[in-house]
């Protein structure tokens, strides 16, 4: 992770090819098997999409742009959650670049409002990091008992 002000970079080797790890991005029970509690998701350019990530907390924002399977761009923010990244106040776009024994993902979530936010984000991001290259890998990474 990298925070520079108000940008969050991560990058994670997943043992998958690009398809499998951008299933996990673009289809409702592949997203929250690694991150959610339930959603729902219009994945194409301008779609919705609202998610209740942990219980009480409820992130929503609309998707960017879609490019099977190398990259997706969504808004983000929370609808109950943080009050200080409100739905589509930020931006998450996430790469998927193949290399010789798997994907690299790039993970850039820009637009975080402070250093608060960053360290909360960055937090979060890193947990569901973990799960999502776990489920990626065909594992099972077990129930979501995060904070």
């Amino acid at each position: 992770m990298n925070a520079i002000t108000d940008v969050l970079v991560f990058e994670r080797h997943i043992a998958a090819r690009p398809s499998t790890v951008f299933s996990f991005l673009t289809e409702d029970d592949k997203w929250l098997a690694w991150m959610g509690k339930d959603g729902e998701f219009s994945f194409e350019p301008g779609g919705d999409y609202r998610t209740n990530v942990r219980g009480d907390d409820v992130a929503a924002g609309r998707f960017i742009e879609i490019d099977p399977p190398m990259r997706i761009v969504f808004t983000w923010g929370w609808v109950h959650g943080d009050p200080a990244v409100p739905p589509g106040s930020s931006t998450v776009d996430i790469t998927l670049e193949p290399v010789e024994d798997g994907t690299l993902l790039r993970l850039t979530h820009r637009g975080l409002p402070s250093p608060d936010a960053c360290t909360a984000h960055a937090e979060g991001w890193t947990h569901y990091l973990r799960r999502l290259v776990i489920w990626a890998e065909d594992g099972d990474p077990g129930p979501d008992d995060w904070k």
